[in-house]
């Protein structure tokens, strides 16, 4: 299992960069960088590179909206290049309130835009000559307005012509065509003891469509991390971004991730925690988030506690323990778990 962390991405990018670059010497494996509606992730992980060795870089996510399928294939290539092959390209399709809101593109068609910017990014690392006719035309035809085009391949020569790809999905169907054709999955407020009653049938019927080539499905998850005797106390700050979620990321009806917290069985919870944060009541939105919720997601506690918390994320299937380290020594914390990793 390797040891990841997501940037924090509301704050100064340099000092959070800088922060993340000095943990690669604790054993850090691999940083996840955000976008949303802030900084531009592929910036960021471009000083990511310079300021790195060894660990992986990764997005975290870049949406399939707003950049063409080429222009994300070109972003990858580009990072894998100047990072020497650390490069990892996460997508997804977003919310329609990103999508929509910011971005002023319709939100349609996610899991198709998704899975032909996964096709043409491959095809594009391979330097094939790109004629293709989709949801994207490469190029485009004179019925949609294209006079001077014409079918190109990549001008530069990737580093590796297989930039691993992970796709961040929630839905059955997402979750299903994540297993079929991605290298990894993003899923976001993993509860790993229930991980396999929501999302296990998906995984199923996508690994059974899967191309042997791929290998395993790589899974990405984690939580917030606190080790000591009064570590516990430290669930409590995951309550604010659990209710930002499952309160905050779409409008009622359009939550994937309230839809979640229903299928964990939190229905009537999730339910409060969406009316307290669209009536502008966040603080007692974070309140009404379960305590066992926010201890399900987290590695919080005793040695022997965390320990065990890694192993229930470990038998439900992840491979990259994605942490937020809480306390002044983020560095002792990321070393104490690289070694029980090993």
């Amino acid at each position: 299992m390797e040891l990841s962390m997501l940037l924090d991405y509301a704050g100064d990018p340099r000092r959070a960069a800088d922060a993340a670059a000095a943990l690669e010497k604790a054993g850090l494996d691999a940083v996840w960088v955000a976008e949303a509606w802030g900084f531009d992730s592929p910036t960021i992980m471009g000083y990511l590179a310079a300021r790195t060795e060894r660990m992986k870089i990764g997005s975290a996510i870049v949406n399939v909206y707003s950049r063409t399928p080429a222009l994300i294939a070109q972003t990858a290539a580009g990072l894998d290049a100047l990072s020497g092959g650390r490069a990892l390209l996460g997508l997804g399709a977003s919310g329609p309130q990103v999508v929509e809101g910011w971005h002023g593109k319709p939100y349609d068609r996610p899991l198709g835009r998704t899975r032909e910017t996964v096709e043409l990014c491959r095809r594009i690392w391979r330097r094939e000559t790109i004629d293709h006719h989709g949801i994207t035309d490469m190029p485009l035809p004179p019925e949609k307005g294209g006079r001077h085009g014409k079918p190109l391949k990549i001008l530069t020569r990737p580093v590796r012509r297989d930039i691993p790809v992970y796709v961040a999905s929630l839905g059955p169907a997402n979750v299903r065509m994540t297993a079929e054709i991605a290298d990894g999955w993003l899923p976001t407020l993993f509860v790993p003891e229930k991980a396999r009653q929501v999302w296990g049938a998906a995984l199923d019927e996508g690994t059974a469509r899967r191309d042997p080539a791929l290998g395993p499905l790589q899974t990405v998850a984690g939580g917030l991390l606190a080790i000591g005797e009064d570590a516990a106390a430290a669930r409590d700050l995951a309550r604010p971004q659990i209710a930002l979620y499952v309160g905050g990321m779409g409008a009622v009806g359009k939550n994937f991730y309230n839809d979640l917290a229903v299928a964990y069985g939190y229905g009537k919870e999730a339910r409060e925690i969406q009316e307290l944060y669209l009536a502008g009541r966040k603080r007692d939105a974070a309140a009404a988030v379960p305590a066992e919720l926010c201890e399900l997601m987290s590695l919080c506690g005793p040695a022997g506690y965390v320990r065990e918390r890694i192993e229930a994320f470990r038998e439900a299937g992840v491979t990259m323990l994605n942490v937020n380290p809480v306390g002044p020594e983020p560095a002792r914390l990321i070393e104490t778990v690289k070694g029980w990793l090993r």
